[in-house]
């Protein structure tokens, strides 16, 4: 049985014990963050974490993020904190923004996939601070089935996870929709590893120029340094298609290949900033914020209404755009469409 925790009105302190006692039990609790919703294990605990793996069906040697609530429980995780890790944290936690580094002997290979490193973040959102402060750091990847779209409804984890893991707490919708930024600061040079709810540009007007790892672009990796690197991530069910380009040439081949795949007996689905005569339509918004906050919904919700391609219109590669483009093309399998 899973037991759901309503906290949609605000901070219940009594369902944060009862979750808290969960985590420090070994067990696995569902608990929103203002990116996503994350799945929850005591990173310390190595069966624990087993657990986390085991739900998902997450390959072993994807690394996991742990979370913390106080700036001193990095010290506990990583064995060395370089100034510019001390920097960003003074600038963006509680926020959206992962660090790795090099690990301390006490964190368990299983949370940190076989690597040296640890990916390490602080949530800003007082729920899941709440439940760390309550418990300990805790390692949680999105609560979602692997390659699944991540989710940002407790609704989402329910249907992935009712029965199978003991406890979700119900915050309501995340704010910002798209994963934390993850940076490696483990090595010579600053390095993005994901794009995600922090925007590259602020980072670098912190620490200074940040190398892109190339398979932030696509390119195949062998080894997983972070989250979403390596394995197939953020697919519905249906087909997934980009379209990217000149809005005006964008908008004419959305409309064509909504008449194609329709004339093939197909049902059409169409995500975008504007209306579509398709099958099923779901508006992202008209800014990069809402677009990003709706992206993860948007592919769930048309997964729903039984459609078998979506149509995704791109949109520029800059702020939360950056993000939303690397989650949309890994959505798509790189299927994409140039207008």
């Amino acid at each position: 049985m899973t037991v759901v925790i309503n906290m949609r009105d605000g901070l219940d302190e009594r369902g944060i014990r009862i979750a808290a006692r969960f985590i420090l039990e070994g067990k696995l609790v569902a608990f929103p963050t203002e990116t996503v919703y994350g799945l929850g294990a005591d990173a310390l605990n190595e069966n624990a974490v087993r657990r986390i793996f085991e739900a998902k069906g997450r390959p072993a040697d994807n690394p996991l993020i742990v979370h913390i609530a106080e700036f001193d429980d990095l010290k506990k995780l990583a064995r060395e904190v370089p100034r510019e890790a001390k920097l960003l944290a003074e600038r963006f936690w509680p926020g959206p923004l992962t660090m790795v580094l090099p690990k301390r002997e006490e964190v368990p290979y299983v949370t940190t996939g076989g690597l040296d490193t640890v990916a390490v973040r602080m949530p800003a959102h007082p729920i899941a601070l709440a439940l760390i402060k309550a418990s300990t750091p805790i390692a949680a990847p999105s609560a979602n089935i692997s390659g699944k779209p991540s989710p940002t409804l407790a609704e989402h984890v329910i249907d992935d996870f009712y029965g199978r893991i003991e406890c979700i707490i119900d915050g309501g919708e995340t704010k910002i929709g798209v994963e934390s930024t993850v940076i490696d600061l483990s090595s010579e040079r600053p390095t993005l590893l994901r794009p995600g709810g922090l925007p590259l540009e602020e980072i670098e007007k912190v620490i200074g120029e940040v190398e892109i790892h190339p398979a932030v672009r696509g390119k195949l990796v062998d080894v997983a340094r972070s989250p979403g690197m390596k394995y197939k991530h953020y697919s519905p069910s249906a087909q997934v298609i980009v379209v990217e380009g000149k809005r005006e040439n964008v908008r004419r081949k959305i409309a064509e290949l909504v008449d194609e795949y329709r004339a093939k007996g197909f049902r059409v689905g169409v995500m975008a900033t504007e209306e579509y005569d398709s099958d099923e339509f779901f508006h992202l918004g008209k800014t990069e914020e809402e677009v990003a906050r709706n992206l993860f919904r948007a592919l769930r919700e048309l997964d729903k209404r039984g459609v078998d391609v979506i149509i995704a219109e791109g949109i520029e590669e800059r702020g939360l755009g950056f993000a939303v483009m690397n989650r949309l093309r890994k959505a798509a399998g790189y299927r994409i469409v140039w207008a």
